[in-house]
């Protein structure tokens, strides 16, 4: 009797010891899959803002061209003394200074980490109003 009271009491501690072995290890392997799927996913956000980064600097540059042929036909608006050339020349300011303000909303959005999604509405958001400058500064040279 005493026997096996000594082999059942062995037999259950060793079942407790092995379940409690598989039970660190299970809880290690949930980790690690947490830590590996975490590393991942930030990974994957970094590649894809940097492909929105590059669109922010093809905005700007977009920008500072349409800022170069606007400051190039005030002479020309000036000597002209025209009032329809003039409000148009003011329409194509107040839309430059809409698509700079856009452009920095996108460089805002970037810089906060916003989602994926609210970077691409704004960064289409600024290439419509850098398109309206653009049609705008040619509305301006068509009358010049």
């Amino acid at each position: 009797m005493k026997r096996s009271r000594l082999n059942l009491f062995k037999t259950t501690s060793m079942s407790i010891s092995v379940l409690g072995i598989i039970m660190i290890l299970a809880t290690i392997t949930v980790f690690i899959y947490l830590g590996v799927a975490i590393i991942g996913n930030i990974i994957t956000n970094d590649v894809g803002s940097g492909s929105s980064y590059d669109q922010l600097t093809a905005l700007k540059s977009e920008y500072n061209t349409l800022e170069g042929q606007y400051s190039d036909m005030k002479k020309g608006v000036d000597s002209l003394g025209n009032p329809d050339i003039k409000t148009a020349y003011i329409n194509a300011h107040l839309d430059l200074v809409k698509a700079k303000a856009s452009i920095d909303d996108v460089e805002s959005a970037l810089a906060s980490g916003k989602s994926k999604d609210e970077v691409k509405k704004r960064i289409n958001t600024a290439q419509t109003q850098l398109n309206m400058a653009k049609t705008s500064i040619s509305n301006v040279k068509g009358l010049m």
